[in-house]
């Protein structure tokens, strides 16, 4: 029995040996893989090698395809040997529907089954397509759609006593958070959107599209929008200031007047929403598709067939997480209270100012040196 039960052990070894010897001899191929992921819990997506103490989606991505055996194991750990790249470095505990990376493959039988194998059920692959040898996700991406699905509460002006779970959104209040977010259409200068970007670098000026909120729908008791915003590329934190300046506004905290002076060169104090709410829906490849998309040899990186399966993804991944962690951490709540901390009317030369004059007071009152004098 023992040699029975070590004779099958020892065929199954060579089985598998078998096949990582078929797997060395494929030859690699660029390809582009259409990821979804939940994104609570990751510290973003994008990998730091050498880093095991905050974990990312592609730690969690890389991992499943050495296991499949799509890629040797040294090209995990150095990740430009795959020639690695995704569209969109999403951060902390946002996540996505529509994630795209591109990558150099064997390509195995059965490919995304093998890798959707090894990896947990909130991530899934849910395309695959070949592409060109030089093809970059980041590079040759053209725009990208966010959406943000926040309660509508949010935008309760501060002086309403409000209800969290009875807070309905009138069609009033709507039509006013559209005409704001449609300010941001066309270019602008996002310096304040952003941290470590001055008024003069170029490439804080940024194209938005399209941006516009939904028509509002309850679940589980509690009324949720969605807000969408179409750019060519979007600076780090760019997306949760431009929706918390908004809320800002309707809330009756800051004067609409704010859009247009935060744009200009002087440092304007922007609050920041939540993580929680933000997904990336979609990238889109329109010069791409119509240099390669019919040349006979590669397809469109058009997802037609898969938006059902993105729906699906959607629905039993994405919108409860966003919808249960608000209701148990309430994000979007505790951050509302924030909002009378920020300094909407002053300049930052003012806000200087203060700090140093209230500083030199504190000081005359035999301060202990912990005064914060930061901007």
């Amino acid at each position: 029995e023992e040699n029975g039960h070590q004779n099958k052990r020892l065929k199954s070894d060579a089985d598998e040996e078998d096949a990582e010897d078929q797997n060395k001899k494929l030859p690699k191929r660029k390809i582009v893989l259409l990821m979804a992921y939940s994104g609570k819990g990751y510290h973003g997506m994008q990998r730091n090698v050498g880093s095991s103490q905050f974990k990312t989606i592609e730690d969690d991505l890389v991992s499943a395809l050495v296991q499949s055996g799509c890629i040797p194991e040294n090209h995990g750990e150095d990740m430009k040997k795959m020639s690695f790249q995704r569209c969109a470095r999403t951060d902390k505990g946002v996540s996505a529907a529509g994630q795209i990376v591109s990558l150099k493959v064997r390509l195995i039988d059965d490919i995304l089954e093998k890798i959707n194998n090894h990896l947990p059920s909130h991530i899934r692959i849910l395309g695959l397509k070949r592409v060109t040898g030089g093809f970059n996700s980041k590079n040759k991406c053209d725009a990208r759609t966010y959406s943000y699905m926040l309660p509508t509460f949010a935008f309760a002006h501060k002086d309403h006593d409000v209800q969290e779970e009875l807070y309905r959104l009138d069609r009033e209040t709507l039509e006013r958070v559209n005409n704001l977010l449609a300010c941001y259409k066309g270019t602008h200068n996002f310096h304040n959107f952003t941290s470590q970007k001055g008024p003069r670098d170029p490439s804080a000026k940024r194209y938005i599209m399209e941006m516009y909120c939904g028509e509002p729908f309850v679940r589980e008791n509690m009324e949720f929008a969605v807000i969408e915003v179409k750019g060519q590329s979007f600076m780090m934190h760019q997306i949760r200031k431009m929706i918390g300046l908004v809320i800002a506004i309707v809330k009756g905290y800051a004067a609409e007047t704010i859009m247009e002076r935060s744009w200009g060169e002087e440092k304007v104090d922007v609050p920041k929403a939540p993580g929680l709410g933000l997904v990336l829906e979609k990238v889109h490849f329109e010069k791409y598709n119509r240099r390669f998309g019919n040349d006979g040899l590669h397809e469109p990186l058009e997802w037609t067939e898969e938006e059902e399966k993105i729906a699906v993804f959607k629905e039993q991944y994405i919108y409860p997480t966003i919808i249960n962690t608000e209701r148990e951490e309430k994000s979007m709540a505790n951050w509302l209270n924030t909002l009378p901390i920020h300094d909407f009317n002053s300049s930052a030369v003012e806000m200087q100012t203060n700090n140093k004059n209230s500083k030199k007071s504190s000081d005359l009152e035999g301060s202990d040196g912990c005064g914060d004098d930061s901007d």
